[in-house]
């Protein structure tokens, strides 16, 4: 198209775009152009000049980029922030974790808790997240009041909770909320068995049969820790992934969250059914669970994104962070200072999220036609100068703060470091209530 005869809404100046797709590249003096919820143009500035936009953004010294997709979390659980840090898994779980949602959880809870991972989410970058937790309609509708796009995975245990009795009315329930928001633009809903050891074979393949009718993902907990394995060998004979596999549970909608313990065996049957791999490096690390084979799973061509997990073992959902310390981390596993360059991390936090989520077609690159979820990064301060290679800056010099714009579906959701859709000094007010209850009903946490 002649670009003397377009408009845009809004078209951005920066000093790079990093559009992830093609690989590595770094566009110098290139233009973007925003119309409705889509990118609608993407080319050099000086023919971008010809486009009679609305809103002109003049951004020199930033990297324009996708929005990070953090592919796994339980966003409500920011509230539990800094609770009973330094826990072994199980007993943080069991001893702190469970005994205090039992006590708290409600569907205020949860919209108080997913704003305020929303909040933190825009502020570093994110705008696209999965989540896996409580009262899922009340995430689903805050996440659409405040324009954040996401994955729902809504829980299923054979275990009663505050939101459900029994596997069937999990079921039943997240399958009422997947009809409630089937027309969004914004959410998707999917399913969330918590993990092989808290989901019964029989309701496993109650879950397998329905994902596989309606096309759905599935997102579950899965080899977190070699204890987890050791006992799932022990008490009948296989390995988690193998079990999933043999319900006909594995393939490529399906999501398996952490996989710390895998063998060659589990890397070649994850490529073969397809399935993809959701890497919590900070999490794992701040719970001792083990390493995720990250360069082992990608040479064999399994698709990686990454994930924060909650904020409560964590301590952050900053996918800038994860970035970080998923190429350090798979350095220092594989003795290797070439393993999981910069643009791999990248692309985990990015396209290889957008795949894991069936979103690949509509975000997780810049790319004309895809929606406008995207992040401008200004690395033109101290902390990021020089810059050498802007790729590099992004993973291995940022820390999250250095976003200033945020867009989702064309919309802007942070301008200058302003959040446009969240009020921070009423969200605090109501996290600090929420502190005090929780505080004042285990006070020694």
């Amino acid at each position: 198209m002649d670009p003397q005869a377009q408009t845009a809404d809004t078209l951005i100046h920066p000093g790079w775009i990093v559009p992830v797709i093609p690989r590595g590249a770094v566009l110098e003096n290139y233009s973007i152009a925003l119309t409705g919820d889509r990118i609608s143009a993407l080319l050099p500035r000086r023919e971008a000049e010809a486009i009679t936009a609305r809103h002109v953004l003049e951004l020199p010294g930033h990297a324009l980029m996708p929005g990070l997709v953090n592919s796994h979390g339980h966003a409500a659980m920011s509230l539990l922030r800094g609770y009973a840090d330094d826990q072994p898994l199980m007993s943080w779980l069991e001893q702190h974790i469970w005994p205090a949602e039992a006590a708290h959880v409600s569907a205020g809870f949860v919209r108080d808790g997913v704003e305020l991972a929303i909040a933190e989410m825009i502020r570093a970058g994110t705008t696209t997240f999965s989540d896996m937790y409580f009262f899922p309609d009340a995430c689903a509708e805050t996440a659409q009041r405040l324009g954040m796009r996401c994955q729902i995975t809504f829980p299923i245990l054979d275990l009663p909770t505050v939101w459900a009795r029994s596997a069937d009315e999990y079921i039943s329930k997240g399958l009422a909320l997947r009809d409630d928001v089937k027309h969004s633009t914004l959410v998707t809903v999917g399913f969330g068995p918590h993990a092989t050891y808290t989901v019964s074979e029989p309701n496993l393949i109650k879950v397998a049969t329905l994902a596989a009718e309606l096309d759905v993902a599935v997102q579950i907990h899965l080899h977190e820790t070699r204890g987890e394995v050791l006992l799932a060998v022990e008490s009948n004979g296989e390995r988690p992934l193998d079990s999933l596999h043999r319900l006909g549970l594995l393939g490529p909608r399906t999501q398996c969250v952490h996989m710390t313990d895998l063998g060659d065996q589990d890397i070649a049957l994850l490529a073969a059914t397809g399935a993809h791999v959701v890497h919590c490096p900070q999490s794992n690390m701040k719970l001792a669970s083990g390493t995720c084979p990250v360069t082992r799973l990608l040479a064999k061509g399994v698709n990686v994104a990454l994930g924060s997990d909650s904020a409560a073992s964590n301590n952050d959902l900053n996918m800038f962070g994860e970035m970080q310390s998923a190429a350090l981390l798979a350095k220092l596993h594989s003795e290797d200072a070439a393993a999981l360059p910069a643009f791999d991390a990248l692309a985990m936090a990015t396209i290889n999220g957008a795949r894991a989520l069936g979103l690949e077609d509509r975000i997780g690159s810049l790319e004309t036609g895809k929606l406008a979820d995207l992040i401008a990064v200004d690395l033109s301060q101290p902390e990021t100068q020089p810059v050498y290679n802007p790729l590099s800056q992004l993973v291995y010099a940022c820390n999250g703060s250095q976003v200033t714009h945020s867009w989702i579906g064309g919309v802007q959701v942070m301008q200058q470091r302003q959040l446009t859709h969240i009020d921070l000094t009423a969200l605090g007010s109501r996290t600090r209530v929420w502190q005090e209850r929780i505080r004042n009903r285990f006070p020694d946490d």
